[in-house]
């Protein structure tokens, strides 16, 4: 019947408006506060969708709401609070920033109207509705861009999922389009490497340098996701800008969950035995995170710099992520722009 359905309509005056281009930034998410309570929900909207895991689904759901929600949350929660800031999750105040940074340079090297906006895949501010609110300003034509430089199924292609879900909830949908990855884009490599050495600047030079990438069950990379090989490329292409080898610039990966084998090499099993062999001096780099997060600040700037300390090492010294810098937001506006092409509205 008319009137039963759940599709969202636009309001009368957005017909009349003139088209706009939106860009659509799409990060992680985090819990609205440091608290098991904040901590529940996002971790059971994030551990609940398929792509992040992939088993049985009745069996997954009885695991996760009979054992993981009561013990989790707390966990998290005090992990949490260890980063958490006067302005709130490092993650999201410093994505608000990037995309501001990046709204800036866009409406400096380009004519015509962009709104660029910010949702998470988990939490607030929600995919849809910053959806809804961009078409109601008037874009008919979306970019996406997931804040992921690698793809994998766990984390972009989750972010596609979101999108689908919510444009099929649109009587109109806008136009669209999505950016999979920029693993391998020069201005993200170079923007890496002068990180890197504006960190050796100031802080001295560590005997290696450990990147550190987000894990994923290998059973994903088995099944097709081209996660895994990605990586491998980002850290070739940086090494070779850093002038570093293989055994200058090793790779690992960090924050497995449960007893199935992930990407290896583990990034606390490698400071560990790091540690033992009597390096003094360790610097990480995770080139895999777009902004610092709970995984960079506290999992390895806190929780590994202890293992690394208690195995025998010296000092980890943890290089951010390239956040709402200058080099990063040109990086991505640059990106946004050559996937605008041949829209109308782009070459006005």
């Amino acid at each position: 019947m008319p009137g039963s359905n759940n599709y969202t309509g636009l309001a009368a005056d957005s017909y009349a408006t003139a088209p706009a281009i939106g860009v659509l930034l799409v990060n992680l998410g985090t819990p609205a506060a440091p608290t098991a309570a904040a901590v529940r929900p996002y971790l059971a909207q994030f551990l609940g969708d398929r792509r992040v895991i992939e088993y049985p689904r009745l069996l997954w759901l009885a695991i996760l709401h009979g054992v993981i929600l009561r013990i989790r949350p707390r966990r998290a929660a005090h992990a949490y609070s260890r980063i958490w800031t006067a302005q709130g999750s490092p993650l999201r105040v410093l994505s608000e920033a990037l995309a501001a940074r990046v709204a800036a340079r866009l409406a400096s090297v380009r004519p015509g109207p962009v709104r660029v906006e910010l949702a998470m895949r988990y939490g607030a501010p929600e995919v849809f509705q910053t959806i809804v609110r961009m078409q109601r300003e008037g874009v008919r034509r979306l970019l996406v861009l997931p804040l992921y430089p690698q793809y994998s199924a766990t984390s972009t292609g989750s972010v596609l999922d979101a999108i689908a879900d919510s444009v099929k909830r649109l009587r109109w949908p806008p136009e669209l389009r999505t950016i999979n990855d920029y693993h391998d884009r020069s201005g993200y490599i170079t923007a890496l490497a002068d990180s890197v050495r504006a960190h050796w600047a100031q802080h001295g030079r560590g005997e290696m340098l450990l990147l550190s990438f987000h894990g994923i069950p290998e059973r994903y990379v088995n099944n097709g996701d081209p996660y895994y090989d990605q990586c491998m490329v980002t850290a070739r292409l940086l090494r070779q800008a850093l002038g570093l080898g293989d055994v200058d610039a090793i790779i690992s990966f960090q924050s497995r969950v449960g007893r199935e084998r992930w990407l290896h090499p583990y990034t606390d099993e490698t400071v560990r035995e790091l540690g033992r062999r009597g390096v003094k001096r360790l610097d990480v780099i995770s080139p895999g995170f777009a902004v610092d997060c709970l995984e960079t600040l506290e999992e390895i700037a806190m929780q590994n710099a202890e293992f690394f300390r208690e195995a025998g090492g010296g000092t980890l010294s943890y290089i951010p992520c390239l956040n709402d810098g200058d080099a990063h937001a040109t990086m991505l506006s640059e990106l946004v722009v050559q996937h605008l092409q041949g829209w109308p509205e782009a070459n006005a």
